[in-house]
């Protein structure tokens, strides 16, 4: 760490580089007038001019465009540093996403003091204008999607819809975010699976955050049990089996409804609360699930499979035994082959 300083450490150095470079120049401004050979000296410099295109460069000019130019950088660099220092304080931005907000923050702050420089000097940027813009056509079609998904970064970072801890659903299936980087986003499922998706299609798709604004997650699950049980007998049980699994919150208290009348089965639906869905669904269900079939198994209550009765109705038939229809079954294929 003998060579690492904190960049805090060298903005006090870069100050006084630009201060000590401005004091050289008014010394030599100085020096010239006291002399009697600054305006000669400015006329010199203005008469050593080039063209380009339809704009007429002198060396004045060049020597006015870069004190201007150091004077706005300067400047531009004090307010970038009061906003990456911000930025690096933020604890919602990942370190990547920091990094590249500040590079592309120092970027437009240096493009927006050389426009501003050549417009002081009195050049005029609309040929730049004109060609920037064709640039930024070109870049459109080319990487649009990458622009896209840089700018649902931004948004996301933003809007903080997603943050890293959260829990999402995202088509079939759901995970913890990660990380945010500058084109996707890091989600990991619970079976170790990292999935990484694009930025843009967080921001135009339906996304389920189960952790946006609070942790509490409701649950429900349906069980069946046959029409013999007593279904109040089984709703009681039903809640004492949820209250002692550990990860149910008691506030809100679960509840158990009878859902419907189905065609084998009385059914019954439970709904508890759980306030940490990032460890898990379906470990929570089974062991609400497994404490459930333990007291139904010690309390007589029945889970039904499905059953059908078939009723068998003849008329003409009437008299004849199964063997006998089945002769004349057998005896009508072979005379129909």
């Amino acid at each position: 760490t003998r060579g690492w300083r904190d960049p805090l450490l060298r903005r006090p150095r870069r100050a006084g580089n630009g201060c000590r470079a401005w004091a050289l120049f008014d010394l030599y401004s100085a020096a010239l007038n006291i002399l009697g050979l600054l305006e000669g000296t400015i006329a010199a410099l203005n008469d050593a001019a080039f063209s380009f295109g339809n704009v007429a460069i002198s060396a004045l000019t060049i020597i006015q465009e870069i004190v201007a130019l150091g004077v706005l950088l300067w400047i531009t660099a004090v307010a970038g540093n009061l906003i990456e220092s911000s930025i690096r304080s933020s604890p919602n931005l990942s370190p990547s996403i920091q990094v590249l907000a500040t590079k592309l923050l120092r970027i437009g702050l240096a493009g927006f003091a050389f426009l501003i420089a050549l417009t002081v000097v009195g050049i005029d940027v609309t040929a730049f204008a004109v060609f920037g813009g064709a640039i930024g056509v070109g870049l459109g079609f080319g990487l649009q999607k990458i622009f896209a998904n840089l700018v649902s970064g931004f948004i996301l970072l933003m809007d903080k819809s997603i943050k890293p801890g959260d829990v999402i659903a995202v088509t079939d299936y759901y995970g913890r975010v990660d990380s945010l980087g500058a084109r996707y986003v890091s989600v990991s499922t619970r079976d170790g699976i990292e999935h990484l998706i694009p930025n843009e299609e967080l921001t135009t798709n339906r996304v389920e955050n189960w952790s946006h604004s609070q942790n509490l997650l409701r649950i429900r699950k349906k069980v069946g049990i046959h029409y013999k049980s007593d279904v109040r007998r089984a709703i009681a049980l039903c809640l004492e089996a949820t209250s002692e699994v550990p990860r149910v919150l008691k506030d809100p208290k679960p509840v158990c409804q009878l859902q419907d009348f189905g065609d084998s089965s009385v059914d019954l639906e439970m709904r508890f609360w759980i306030d940490d869905p990032m460890n898990g669904r379906a470990n929570v269900i089974s062991e609400v699930l497994l404490r459930v079939w333990d007291k139904f198994a010690e309390n007589g209550i029945e889970i039904p499979y499905p059953q059908r009765d078939v009723h068998l109705r003849s008329s003409s038939l009437e008299g004849q035994t199964l063997a006998d229809l089945g002769a004349d079954v057998v005896a009508g294929s072979t005379l129909s082959d």
